[in-house]
């Protein structure tokens, strides 16, 4: 069974909240003469057969036999060079006119399958400008998809269980300190030791992007980053300003936040969301919310609180758990499309029935075969991305994040939370937060929607402040918008910045769907 993107889309905001005491800067990594084989590597692009991990990107890479695939060596360990190596997987989509060079992507989690989002935008964007002069590279990251050491920390069965925790702070979870050294004792052994699990870090992806600059014969990198994609985008830029000729994000992570901050503003968008989901809701006959706004979470929480303990089961056997409603709900927030759905999956389960919920979770995991090991990565990323969390710790943070969106508050009380990652291997390699800017970069441009539901615009506004660069503000409800190539006023503003490094002008704005659903 492919993991849901419910529970991918709830790891992706929330896997384990950090309280950073104390953050460093690092300085650029220098480039030494033993990465120079790394450096001057020649990419031999092929079939892509064996780089499909799912099997919906099996038929999606058969189907097409432009995409062509590679390989990409990389140290496992930057600090020995000589050692370990790592096989980073790449996707290839041609340019369909005359090329301006690659445009590397990065489609977020983390986790997101690289190839595949590769192949999906270029779908999308079939008859952008961007497709006709960029050869578009989508890569699997560090502890993802394809590329190896790939990321294993749960099986099959554990995806079809509800009962399986995959995270131990906004859970209903009493975690204990077993719970914790269990979950790195799997994904020690099932992802191929401590080293491997050690090298899975952002950090070491922004260095794997330049190795792929240089073996892509490039003097300067063109990117585009999607979501946590712009995490890797602002390592880059941060450590190799002097190697970037354009870079595109959308959807940002705020390089000035501390994590335990950056969960709290992540979880204060979703509550934002929730309440305009209410607030839509309440203006139609029947609404599974009821028709007063300011009464929503209390609803939510009436009908939701008591799964917690008791499951309601559905009429072929199945069980709905807290868990599983809470990461649809959060999963529907992200789309102004999904709300309406959602709202009559409360409604019914207002009424005991839990049929409704358990067929929404049927049709999306039905849909997820592009997803792939998506919460394995998460999880081993964002260790070795954030700052362990004492038990105190998590306590307190399953308290803020509890108190900032309490739609998602289990009614369990804030004992037993604990860091995911407390017994993790390999000591974590934070980059956040930035310094206020960034010297010797070109302009960038940041597109960020003004009611984004995970990453909020404020987010935006500080990327685009730390890398002295463009802001696009999107007028509207929903998480990115860029390689969706629906909105024709972002396509034609990121297309002439990434072809022709013309950035808009100060205030310009693009406008969605507002906040409502038919």
């Amino acid at each position: 069974m492919p993991i849901s993107p419910l529970r991918a889309a709830l790891t992706a905001a929330a896997l384990p909240a950090i309280l950073v005491l104390a953050a460093c800067t690092p300085s650029a990594p220098a480039q030494t003469d033993a990465l120079d084989r790394f450096y001057e590597q020649t990419l031999t692009f092929g079939s892509c057969d064996g780089y499909a991990t799912t099997d919906a990107d099996r038929d999606l890479f058969a189907g097409n036999p432009t995409y062509r695939c590679a390989r990409l060596e990389v140290p496992l360990n930057y600090d020995e060079p000589d050692g370990g190596t790592a096989q980073i997987a790449m996707l290839r989509v041609p340019a369909r006119g005359e090329s301006l060079g690659p445009l590397v992507l990065h489609g977020g989690g983390p986790g997101v399958l690289g190839l595949n989002f590769a192949a999906t935008t270029a779908a999308a964007l079939a008859t952008s400008p961007i497709t006709e002069r960029f050869d578009l590279i989508g890569f699997d990251t560090r502890g993802v998809g394809a590329t190896k050491p790939a990321a294993s920390c749960f099986t099959e069965e554990d995806y079809a269980n509800p009962e399986v925790a995959f995270e131990f702070i906004v859970t209903d979870v009493k975690a204990t300190a077993e719970d914790t050294r269990r979950m790195a004792d799997r994904c020690t052994t099932r992802s191929g030791g401590a080293q491997a699990l050690g090298a899975m870090s952002s950090r070491d992806t922004a260095r794997d992007m330049d190795v792929m600059r240089a073996a892509l014969g490039q003097e300067k990198l063109t990117f585009f980053g999607h979501s946590y994609g712009t995490r890797i985008g602002a390592l880059y830029a941060r450590e190799f300003p002097q190697h970037v000729r354009a870079m595109a994000v959308d959807g940002a992570v705020d390089p000035q936040l501390r994590f335990a901050d950056r969960r709290v503003s992540s979880f204060a968008a979703f509550q934002k969301a929730f309440d305009a989901m209410a607030a839509d809701c309440a203006a139609k006959p029947d609404c599974g919310l009821g028709p007063d706004p300011a009464a929503a979470t209390r609803v939510y929480q009436e009908a939701v609180q008591p799964l917690a303990t008791t499951p309601l089961t559905g009429s072929d056997g199945r069980k709905l758990t807290f868990r599983s409603v809470s990461d649809l709900t959060i999963s529907a927030l992200y789309d102004p499309r999904a709300w309406p759905a959602i709202t009559l999956g409360i409604g019914d389960l207002r009424k005991g029935n839990a049929d409704t919920m358990l067929a929404i979770i049927d049709r999306v995991n039905d849909a997820a075969g592009a997803a792939g090991a998506f919460l394995d990565a998460s999880v081993a990323i964002n260790c070795m991305d954030e700052e362990r969390l004492t038990p105190e710790q998590a306590v307190e943070m399953r308290r803020r994040l509890w108190t900032t969106a309490p739609f998602l508050d289990s009614g369990q009380g804030v004992d037993g939370a604990r860091d995911t990652c407390e017994a993790w291997p390999a000591a974590p390699k934070p980059g956040y937060p930035f310094p206020p800017t960034i010297e010797g970069l070109p302009p960038t441009l940041t597109v960020s929607i003004t009611n984004d539901t995970t990453t909020p615009h404020s987010g935006g506004i500080s990327l685009a402040e730390t890398l002295g660069g463009s802001l696009l503000t999107v007028d509207g409800w929903g998480h990115t918008i860029t390689a969706s190539g629906t909105n024709p006023c972002v396509n034609d503003i990121v297309a002439d910045y990434l072809i022709n490094l013309r950035t808009p002008a100060d205030g310009t704005t693009c406008t969605l769907q507002p906040a409502t659903t038919n």
